[in-house]
């Protein structure tokens, strides 16, 4: 089963790559494995991964997590880390730098309800979360507050961040976000966008539970 799940992390980050949503190595992609996740490693071309560049890390609670596997992690490690401590509905993390979410993250904007889809991450609207340093634990702090009642946020001058049940949906929802992005700023450059008001939203979340059931 491990070797089919980094197997899985693999040929999605290639798919990220191909659907342009990111570019080179930027990104990176985790799945919940064990007492840990199994992530990608820091500064490999994905065309060129081998199921054995990807990354274990043992969470240990306080403290370093060991670490299993002859690659370094992604630097955003803590990230995913922390999300699968606060998060027990994450299965899969995906982190990434499209071109519409990260121009919108560079505004430090959130995506408001403009259009009802925004219900997607889970919420009324899609959170930008305060900027920090890549890598370090402010990102990770910010990032999991931003997350707080979703399931994707933005991050200010940075990128975006889905998580979901499993790779495949984290690409989906990601793909979802950036759209949104995408049309939010062609709304922002022809005037100021008519937002739905909360109990629209709520409505919408209501409709969203019971969606292809």
């Amino acid at each position: 089963m491990t070797t089919s799940l980094r197997q899985e992390l693999i040929d999605t980050a290639r798919e990220m790559n191909r659907s342009g949503l990111n570019s080179g190595t930027s990104g990176n992609l985790s799945v919940r494995s064990s007492e840990g996740m199994l992530i990608t490693p820091s500064g490999l071309p994905y065309d060129q991964l081998e199921t054995t560049d990807i990354v274990y890390v043992e969470d240990r609670g306080e403290g370093q997590p060991r670490i299993d596997g002859d690659r370094k992690p992604s630097s955003e490690w803590r990230i995913h880390r922390d999300v699968y401590r606060a998060r027990p509905d994450a299965l899969a993390i995906l982190h990434a730098h499209p071109v519409h979410s990260t121009a919108l993250a560079c505004l430090r904007q959130p995506l408001p309800a403009f259009h009802y889809m925004v219900a997607v991450a889970g919420g009324r609207d899609i959170r930008c979360a305060e900027y920090a340093t890549f890598g370090s634990q402010d990102l990770s702090d910010h990032v999991l507050e931003a997350l707080d009642g979703r399931r994707a946020c933005l991050m200010a001058n940075h990128g975006v961040l889905a998580i979901a049940n499993d790779l495949a949906g984290a690409l989906t929802l990601a793909q979802e976000v950036e759209q949104l992005a995408r049309s939010y700023l062609q709304c922002l450059a022809a005037g100021a966008p008519a937002i739905l008001d909360d109990a629209e939203m709520d409505r919408v979340l209501d409709k969203f539970k019971s969606y292809g059931s």
